[in-house]
């Protein structure tokens, strides 16, 4: 397969977040949420015309490919009134949205996915979204408790569902490219010895049928944009394959391009608090201009990067932030 073109400039919005922070300072490239709703015509500050945070990551990424303006979703959050919500006070170009994709089959990530696709018909003509997916997304998952049981998660539909909703489902278990700039992994490898999934996952084909572990979440995949001149910015919206495992995927697969940034939840929080210290450790040996944790990621973790690497290169996400990266 060929490699995606690369682009001149990229525009990263953050539609869904689980924070959210328009006062902290910023690096020049980074637009707060509040000045992005000033320049959508807010004329007063007020809570009924900010942005919401919910538990989940969406992501707007618009490209300059080839002359082109390309724009791919990147997720959908998990709710679909944070979707609406943001995305209108934010004034982002639904129509433009050619395609989405949903990184792994979690509710914090599919569930405002049904509203985007509403959103974007409604401002595209019509025409079916394409909604990239992957085989193993839809199964029934859980969580293992202290006391045996199991506290089930939204199922992410199936892709007759979704295509019910006005989508295109592209069910693909390979690599591919999407608008001609945007890379899209297949199943990610897993080589560190520390990042060990979701412990506790479970998963089932119905419920006739018993809990399985699940714990590795063979279906979650990285997007990645090559930004000419600079390299590639990954987006791992939730890392449960483990950040580290991601960008070793991502630079076998691109051996001759840096990688330039890192995007998205870095699942850091929680139980997964325990390999903090390795993932910093190792997040320095791949030559990264930039880290923007999101979602998942935690706040320890966050302080821990930030300790280790400096603001220069540790720029938080929340809703509302407009990333801009040129060549």
């Amino acid at each position: 397969m060929a490699d995606p073109i690369a682009a001149d400039r990229i525009e990263i919005t953050v539609l869904v977040d689980n924070v959210t922070d328009s006062l902290s300072s910023t690096p020049s490239f980074v637009t707060r949420e509040w000045m992005r709703l000033q320049r959508q015509g807010m004329k007063r500050t007020m809570g009924g015309a900010l942005c919401c945070a919910n538990h989940g990551l969406s992501l707007v990424v618009r490209a300059e490919v080839g002359g082109k303006s390309r724009t791919v979703l990147f997720d959908g959050g998990p709710v679909d009134y944070a979707v609406e919500r943001n995305g209108t006070r934010l004034g982002v170009d639904f129509a433009a949205i050619e395609a989405m994709v949903l990184s792994h089959g979690h509710w914090d990530h599919a569930g405002g996915l049904p509203k985007a696709i509403e959103m974007t018909r409604a401002a595209n003509g019509g025409r079916a979204v394409p909604l990239y997916l992957h085989p193993g997304m839809f199964r029934e998952r859980g969580s293992r408790q202290a006391d045996g049981g199991v506290f089930p998660m939204d199922p992410v539909p199936p892709p007759a569902g979704w295509e019910a909703m006005g989508a295109a489902p592209i069910v693909v278990r390979d690599e591919h490219i999407i608008a001609d700039g945007f890379y899209v992994s297949g199943e990610i490898p897993r080589t560190t010895a520390y990042e060990t999934g979701l412990p506790g996952q479970v998963a089932r084909e119905d419920e006739n049928t018993p809990w399985q572990p699940d714990e590795w979440l063979g279906d979650e995949r990285f997007m990645a944009v090559h930004l000419r001149g600079k390299g590639f910015i990954v987006f791992s919206a939730c890392s449960h394959t483990g950040i580290v495992n991601v960008l070793h995927a991502a630079r076998r697969r691109f051996p001759d391009v840096p990688l330039y940034a890192a995007m998205g939840g870095f699942h850091l929080s929680g139980i997964n608090e325990r390999v903090i210290p390795e993932t910093v450790r190792d997040l320095g040996g791949f030559g990264l201009t930039y880290l923007f944790p999101a979602h998942c990621t935690g706040w320890r973790a966050v302080n821990a990067l930030e300790r280790e690497y400096g603001e220069a290169m540790v720029v938080p996400a929340a809703v509302g932030k407009t990333f801009t990266l040129t060549a």
